[in-house]
């Protein structure tokens, strides 16, 4: 897709995320804090950096994408409606009965998913096998996978980290949502995972560091991973706000999957630019 002003970006930014909160309120369950944190990346992704048609999302030579911390799908459904993979229309069925929307993505309901995900540390070496079969075949896709900081303590991530060296998979870049606050605690208070770079750069990854809320330094970041043709892959440490955009929920490890009320609601909406102030007072 051609490159989209700073005003469209802040229109996407916008609409994304108040359709994020319209759908949990909806569904009277899911995951706000991660779904919030991720907007920024998808976008740079989906309305810049990828290789897709939403006519044609079967298409072989398509880049891929898996959401890893596939808990966070409303961020991803969202995106993918405003891309136009379905109508708007079916954010209003998230986590029904029959519905393209499930709790995490699958990728035999919902139009864009590229693979189904759901068990935390999977999907990089799920990744890995996308991006090795690429070139196996001679593609020139590429295969982009997001993974959130909590995820990192899984051990499966970091033995898809050895395997994506090995096989020289230069056409694979992983993004880390670093939002630093997981199901219930701070990430550090947790599994500290610090110096997460050098961690990254010991098991021979290119890294690079991003404002993960920044759709232009996404991108930056993201050009100068496809750059890479030296067999290494690419990982970004995209830093970001837990529950990005609504003050009560930003950096509170509550938000990772609480039900969002009716008052709350309200308000989150207001600060997010959809409404009027004095009918949430």
């Amino acid at each position: 897709m051609g490159k989209i002003s700073n005003g469209q970006i802040s229109d996407i930014v916008s609409s994304v995320r108040i359709n994020i909160i319209n759908m949990l309120y909806r569904a009277g369950s899911g995951h706000p804090g991660g779904s919030l944190s991720e907007v920024e990346i998808l976008i740079a992704l989906y309305f810049g950096a990828m290789k897709i048609d939403p006519e044609h999302p079967d298409d072989e030579t398509r880049d891929r994408f898996i959401l890893s911390k596939g808990h966070a799908s409303p961020g991803l459904y969202a995106v993918l409606a405003e891309r136009g993979f379905f109508d708007k229309a079916e954010l209003n069925t998230l986590r029904q009965i029959g519905s393209i929307l499930q709790g995490h993505p699958d990728m035999k309901k919902t139009p864009g998913v590229d693979f189904s995900t759901g068990s935390l540390g999977q999907g990089l070496s799920v990744g890995c096998g996308m991006a090795l079969g690429a070139k196996l075949k001679g593609l020139k896709s590429r295969i982009y996978v997001l993974l959130g900081d909590g995820e990192l303590n899984e051990g499966q991530v970091w033995e898809a980290a050895m395997s994506a060296v090995k096989f020289k998979l230069d056409n694979l870049t992983a993004i880390v949502d670093r939002n630093h606050v997981q199901l219930d605690g701070t990430a550090d208070d947790i599994m500290p995972m610090d110096p997460l770079s050098d961690k990254w750069k010991s098991f021979n990854w290119h890294v690079f560091n991003a404002d993960g809320h920044d759709v232009g330094d996404m991108l930056r970041s993201i050009d100068e991973a496809i750059k890479i043709k030296d067999g290494r892959p690419s990982v970004i440490i995209a830093e970001t706000i837990k529950g990005k955009g609504v003050s009560f929920m930003e950096n509170d490890y509550r938000w990772h999957g609480k039900i969002i009320d009716g008052k709350e609601y309200e308000t989150a909406l207001y600060e997010l630019g959809r409404g009027d102030k004095q009918q949430y007072e």
